[in-house]
């Protein structure tokens, strides 16, 4: 009787519950990246696909050899989705893809507590020059250039809201190519989507202000889920 007892039991155990799984070791995105830029902080601004205009800005430190979590926020991007930058036209209203230095800050108001980026004050004479024909395409102007039109450039104090606070992001930046597109900054929320920058709620944009620092060369990626324009490629 005691054997069979003691086979009863054994057969139970066998056929308890199973052995939990363990939960699966989550992978911080920055890691599965190709490329973060070489610094200890890092941005991304990830979509579900191209096709979306909405999506999450996470902002992450390098620590002890691992890339950690230091905020997140909801994202908008162009009002037409995003596109691969190598190939993006200007005026198409999409956000470009890739990884991006960041040059500098600025701002219509002043600059946030903390901010360690240089940050340039908006004045009434700031523009942000946009024509393909001017010597000063891509690039912040102050007083418009005779070669710049004004029809074709950013009155920057124009935009109170959105650039309350912003930082420049580098595309098409340091050699511009004619007709791939100007003025990409990551910024202050308005109304909607974009005309092809990446925007976020204005206490997450002072947040990422505050937490940026130039030593560590921060970047921002932008990119897609999946796909040709996947975040992961970049």
């Amino acid at each position: 009787m005691r054997t069979l007892l003691v086979l009863g039991a054994a057969l139970l155990s066998l056929g308890g519950s199973p052995a939990p799984v363990p939960a699966p070791v989550l992978v911080p995105l920055p890691a599965r990246m190709a490329d973060t830029g070489g610094g200890s902080q890092l941005i991304t601004a990830e979509a579900a696909d191209p096709g979306a205009t909405t999506g999450t800005l996470t902002w992450w430190d390098r620590r002890g050899g691992r890339w950690v979590k230091a905020g997140s926020a909801p994202a908008r991007f162009g009002a037409k989705g995003l596109a691969e930058g190598a190939r993006r036209r200007q005026g198409t209203n999409t956000t470009p893809t890739g990884l991006y230095r960041l040059p500098y800050a600025f701002g219509v108001r002043a600059r946030p507590a903390g901010t360690r980026f240089r940050y340039a004050r908006v004045t009434e004479r700031s523009w942000w020059c946009q024509d393909n024909d001017s010597r000063a395409y891509n690039r912040w102007v102050e007083g418009l250039p005779r070669d710049c039109r004004a029809a074709e450039a950013e009155h920057l104090v124009s935009y109170g809201t959105q650039y309350a606070h912003a930082l420049v992001i580098g595309f098409n930046y340091d050699r511009p190519v004619r007709g791939r597109g100007a003025g990409i900054f990551l910024h202050v929320n308005g109304r909607g989507a974009t005309a092809g920058c990446v925007s976020v709620p204005a206490g997450a944009m002072r947040a990422v202000l505050a937490w940026a620092d130039p030593a560590r060369r921060p970047h921002i990626a932008v990119g897609t889920r999946s796909g040709p324009t996947a975040i992961t490629r970049y």
